[in-house]
């Protein structure tokens, strides 16, 4: 089932009601009130200082393993929740996952990094762009990603994707279309994790990303290869309404669609959001040794 992405921007009371969230927003001076079943929901997004939340809905959220997004006062995402319990087998996976061995983990990498590059020149051959020097790169990408391939790449990828942009260069504090990548790759990282979490996993606990300071560093690593889904969702935003001055109410609303992007994953056409759920449970596989193979989605 595809689970709804929720945003909140306005002022408004959020609570419990009857195994629904009952929302009460103020909009053009009334206040209006709706009600959506818990069980239904898969990503809250909060977006203004004067929204309220009750506790009980909090913990219906996460009993039901919906990832909660707050919005800082710039209107980006700032933070993201999840459950401590996600899995029923949680214990034997997060056994697994920490036993899992360095040659495992840069092999697992490498598959990651290989698919990711190639998703980026599907994007740039899409776009009728010089795209062929990622060939040889996501071909020979090695355990580990010992030759840095990911940097080569992603110094060709954006120069050809938004080269025609004076001055643009991708950063994370840069100015737009980056705040728009930004906000994408933030809804994108609060799918993968929520998928993390029900599959068992450590969100935690990364094959590459090790920051001290960040809790999802496995989330960063899974979410490689479907960046470029995001890359040329934002382009395409470009292409047909001009640089925005910010990431605006009508591009939120394009951005908030990301988790039922389409997207192809071993054959099989599917939202994203099931899509990447189907690789946190591959990799339960390969930390198992059920499989070597990670699935990730391919752009064709």
């Amino acid at each position: 089932m595809i689970k709804r992405t929720l945003y909140f921007g306005n002022a408004g009371t959020l609570r419990l009601k009857d195994k629904q969230m009952s929302i009460e927003v103020q909009l053009d001076g009334a206040v209006k009130t709706t009600t959506i079943p818990v069980e239904d929901i898969g990503i809250v997004i909060l977006d203004h200082q004067q929204l309220l939340i009750s506790h009980a809905l909090i913990q219906a959220l996460q009993e039901n393993n919906v990832a909660l997004i707050t919005c800082d006062q710039r209107h980006m995402p700032q933070s993201l929740t999840f459950p401590l319990e996600g899995n029923t087998l949680q214990q034997e996976r997060y056994e697994n996952q920490i036993a899992a061995s360095e040659p495992l983990k840069k092999q697992l990498w490498a598959q990651t990094i290989s698919q990711k590059i190639k998703n980026q020149m599907a994007v740039l051959r899409a776009l009728d762009k010089e795209h062929e020097y990622l060939h040889p790169l996501y071909k020979n990408v090695k355990s580990g990603d010992a030759d840095n391939h990911e940097a080569t790449a992603a110094s060709f990828y954006w120069q050809k994707l938004f080269g025609h942009i004076d001055g643009f260069v991708r950063q994370r504090s840069g100015p737009s279309p980056n705040e728009l990548l930004n906000y994408g790759y933030a809804i994108l990282r609060g799918t993968v994790a929520r998928s993390i979490v029900g599959a068992g996993l450590i969100p935690t606990l990364g094959l590459f990303h090790k920051n001290r300071y960040n809790a999802f560093c496995l989330a960063d690593d899974l979410m490689e290869p479907y960046r470029p889904y995001i890359d040329l969702m934002v382009y395409q935003l470009v292409a047909k309404s001009g640089i925005p001055a910010g990431v605006t109410k009508e591009v939120k609303a394009e951005l908030l669609k990301i988790p039922v992007l389409d997207v192809k994953l071993d054959d099989e056409s599917s939202p994203l959001m099931l899509a990447t759920q189907r690789t946190a449970v591959s990799l339960v596989k390969c930390l198992n040794g059920e499989q070597r193979k990670l699935l990730f989605p391919q752009i064709e």
